[in-house]
């Protein structure tokens, strides 16, 4: 319930700032447009976040016989997890790295990439797959790719502002330009650090193996670094594991999505020995 609440805080949140902004270029009418431009986006957010970050990570749906040993290992760890069973979606990447998207638990999708599969022990993979059911079991993935979705949204006024003239100076809107990108990167640091923890915390009880997840964030973390991944920027959040780092991304390393994965491993190595990191 309590993400229920932050995402529609999140969609309240984004609609004032399009309407801000829409009347800083065009006055109330430019108030107007940006209105009903955000109410479509937020409902296109929330209806259809998964279908669009699905197409973005290149992933179909996979039924039950095309992965057989996929599917029984999900079957199995979301049974312990007393979850529904997630569709299962399967990413022509060949970095590392998996996600869990959808509205709630009874619609959720869990993919994985081409690399993964390629790349991790049974155990270790069991690790990452119970992670992204902790993001189900924890309830982060509509508030994940909600801001997702609505940070690639946001991201779009900066073209406007760029391109659309103010009434008084016929030129573009600078103010809009920076406030969208930036907006957008404060939602995804706000949104999805502290998350990872928790379903890091939440798939090592699953398995009861911490040390197979962190030694499966230390092969992924490794690669992804090395292999690149072509997805927006907006999108990285999802991702077990930051997948941009390939590109040396400069300053936007400032706004990381994820949580440093020593700090990832250190506390389910903790966890193994029981201890507590607060």
């Amino acid at each position: 319930m309590a993400g229920r609440v932050k995402v529609f805080v999140l969609m309240a949140g984004l609609t004032a700032l399009f309407v801000l902004v829409g009347g800083a270029i065009g006055g109330r009418g430019g108030m107007l447009v940006a209105f009903v431009v955000a109410a479509g986006m937020n409902l296109m957010a929330y209806f259809n976040s998964a279908q669009m970050a699905l197409r973005a990570f290149r992933a179909r749906i996979v039924r039950p016989e095309e992965v057989p040993e996929l599917y029984q290992l999900v079957d199995s760890l979301r049974q312990r997890a007393g979850l529904p069973m997630p569709t299962l979606a399967v990413a022509p990447q060949q970095q590392p790295n998996a996600f869990a998207t959808g509205r709630n638990p009874q619609n959720a999708v869990v993919c994985v990439t081409e690399g993964i599969l390629g790349m991790l022990d049974r155990e270790e993979l069991e690790g990452v797959l119970a992670h992204e059911l902790g993001h189900i079991k924890n309830g982060d993935m509509l508030l994940q790719t909600v801001s997702a979705t609505l940070a690639g949204s946001i991201s779009m006024i900066s073209r406007f502002g760029l391109m659309a003239p103010s009434d008084r100076q016929h030129r573009a809107n600078p103010l809009a330009a920076l406030l969208a990108p930036l907006a957008a990167m404060v939602i995804q640091f706000a949104i999805s650090r502290t998350r990872e923890f928790g379903a890091d915390a939440t798939g090592a009880e699953i398995t009861g193996r911490p040390l197979e997840l962190a030694s499966a964030l230390a092969k992924i973390d490794e690669a992804a670094r090395r292999v690149p991944m072509r997805i927006p920027m907006n999108l990285a959040p999802l991702a077990q594991v930051d997948p941009l780092q390939a590109y040396g991304r400069g300053i936007t390393r400032w706004f990381s999505t994820h949580p440093p994965v020593a700090e990832r491993i250190e506390r389910l190595r903790a966890m193994a020995a029981g201890r507590r990191i607060d």
